[in-house]
Formats: C-alpha cells, sequence, structure tokens
C-alpha cells in the first residue's frame, strides 16, 4: 500500500482537536477522494503525511517509510499542492520551478525538459518570465500544481487543487489526473466539489469532526445514497438537515 495512517492524533492551542484516532490506507495505483466539510481534519491530515507537522499520537507511512523517522525521503516521493502554499513574489515563474527542481537534485538537460513539460502541461506560456507575485488567483494554483510535480513524484496530495480555476483549467486538472491514475501513481484528492470526486476517484474516505466516518467505493457510496449521488451520500452521512442545522 502507499498511504497508511493508523491512530492518528492531533489538538491545537485551545483544546481544537483536529484529528482524532484516524485510521485508513490508500493502495499504489489508487485515487481517494478525502471528503469533509471545513474543519473536519483534511488539511490537516494533509500536512502530517507531508511532514509539515507532527501527530500527538499515531503513526503513518507514505510509500512504505514512517513519516516521522524518516521525513526527508518522504518529501522526495510526494508532491503537495495546497491552496496555503505560497510562492516566491519576486522569481518568474520558469526561475520559481527551475529553483525547485534543483532542490530535487534535477539539473541539466533533465531538468530543462521537465520545465518545459511542465509549462505546456499547465498552460503557463503567457505567464511563464513573469514574476510569482503578479499572477492571479488561477494562475498562481497552476504554478503551484507544476511545482508539486517537477520531481515527478509516485504520491501526490492534491488538497482542492481546482480552487481558483476556471472551467477550462480546472479540466486540465481532471485530465492530468486520468492521464497519470493508469501509470501506477497514488493520489488522495481533498475536495468539496462532489461532482469531481465522483469523476475522478474510485473509493472515498470521509472525515467529520477529526473522525473518519465512512471509508469505501464511490459507487457504493452513490448506491447507499436514497438519491443515488455522491452529495446526497455525503450530507447523510454527516447528518445534515434541511436548513443548515446537524
Amino acid at each position: 500500500m502507499s498511504l497508511r495512517v493508523s491512530g492518528l492524533s492531533k489538538a491545537f492551542p485551545g483544546g481544537v482537536k483536529a484529528l482524532d484516532s484516524v485510521d485508513f490506507q490508500v493502495e499504489s495505483g489508487e485515487v481517494c477522494g478525502l471528503l469533509g466539510v471545513n474543519g473536519a481534519g483534511k488539511t490537516t491530515l494533509m500536512r502530517i503525511l507531508a511532514t509539515l507537522i507532527q501527530p500527538d499520537a499515531g503513526e503513518a507511512w507514505v510509500d512504505g517509510i514512517n513519516v516521522q523517522e524518516r521525513p526527508l525521503e518522504v518529501r522526495r516521493r510526494i508532491g503537495l499542492q495546497s491552496g496555503n502554499t505560497a510562492l516566491y513574489a519576486g522569481l518568474p515563474v520558469r526561475e520559481f520551478l527551475r529553483y525547485f527542481g534543483r532542490l530535487y537534485s534535477i539539473s541539466g538537460r533533465e531538468l530543462d525538459q521537465r520545465l518545459e513539460m511542465l509549462r505546456y502541461d499547465w498552460g503557463l506560456h503567457d505567464f511563464w518570465d513573469r514574476p510569482c507575485g503578479n499572477l492571479s488567483t488561477g494562475q498562481t494554483q497552476r504554478v503551484s500544481l507544476a511545482r508539486a510535480l517537477i520531481h515527478n513524484p509516485p504520491v501526490l496530495l492534491f488538497d482542492e487543487p481546482t480552487n481558483g480555476l476556471d472551467v477550462v483549467h480546472a479540466q486540465v486538472v481532471y485530465e492530468f489526473i486520468e492521464r497519470v491514475r493508469g501509470e501506477g501513481r497514488t493520489i488522495l484528492y481533498s475536495t468539496h466539489v462532489m461532482s469531481e470526486a465522483e469523476r475522478l476517484c474510485s473509493r472515498i474516505i470521509l472525515v467529520d469532526n477529526g473522525r473518519v466516518i465512512w471509508t469505501g467505493s464511490t459507487q457504493e457510496a452513490i448506491h447507499i445514497s436514497e438519491n443515488s449521488r455522491l452529495e446526497s451520500f455525503f450530507l447523510e452521512q454527516i447528518g445534515y438537515r434541511a436548513g443548515g442545522g446537524r
């Protein structure tokens, strides 16, 4: 398996428990949706897997490597995209991506080829030489995605990757995932857009109040729903009531 989490817990100052004994696994080559309302614990989970923060209890493994024990090896194997990932405002897009390529010990012709591929795949041509600080929200998101892929990692952690993208460039993200999921890459895909999860994810993990409350295949979830829709299933599982109550 490519991702495994066992008994993972995390609390923040003020007694806020972001994760409470979370367990799940994601198989190699799987696109798995991570679903939950704001504050459910999705981003905290992503940040622990990416070695950015430490859990209070429990363990996590990425590609068979313990996240707490060997964080540098984990970072070589993951590509993290998050809406909170800042770009270096003064660097042109080209140099920003080149800088991150060198951090992963990529250089010379190999780096040039990867930069050209990312420029084409993510439609960066029009602002390739523009400083990152002068990009629109959608452009920033595309550069962030390109940065996550510069070292061709086997595990991708996508935290709302289409946030801020227009319909056309969101489609680019979908097509990328559909293309690479047959190549053996593992993707944990956090989203609030149920149609994305239905289209892209073979399995989903539903978190609420820091706990995993359901996990299974996307088709199973749709079948369980009264209206045969993933959105309906999601609302049913978190106990949503008409009028906004839970």
